[in-house]
C-alpha cells in the first residue's frame, strides 16, 4: 500500500511509520534531493533512506531524527485529543 501526502498538510499528524516515510519522501522530493543525496548528507547508506521512506518500523530512531533535521523538519509530541466528549 502506498501512502501519499500533500505537503500543504504540514504540520501533519503522522500515526504510522508508513505515514512518516511518505512525509519524508514528499519533502525530500520537494527539495530536489535523490535518496542517495539524502543518504550522503546524513552519513547513512541509501538502504536506510529506502527503508525509512517505505515505512519500515525497525529503522534506527536517531537516524530518523537526523534525516528529519537535514530536511528542516522536527518532531513535536503532544497529548492526543480525547476520543469521547
Amino acid at each position: 500500500m502506498t501512502t501519499t501526502l500533500e505537503l500543504d498538510a504540514i504540520p501533519a499528524v503522522v500515526s504510522t511509520s508508513t505515514e512518516l516515510g511518505a512525509l519524508i519522501r514528499a519533502v525530500r522530493r520537494r527539495q530536489g534531493l535523490l535518496q542517495v543525496d539524502l543518504a550522503g548528507l546524513g552519513n547513512s547508506g541509501n538502504r536506510f533512506v529506502v527503508d525509512l521512506e517505505r515505512g519500515k518500523p525497525t529503522v534506527q530512531l536517531q537516524k530518523v531524527f537526523d534525516m528529519l533535521d537535514l530536511l528542516g523538519l522536527e518532531v513535536e509530541v503532544r497529548w492526543k485529543r480525547p476520543r469521547f466528549g
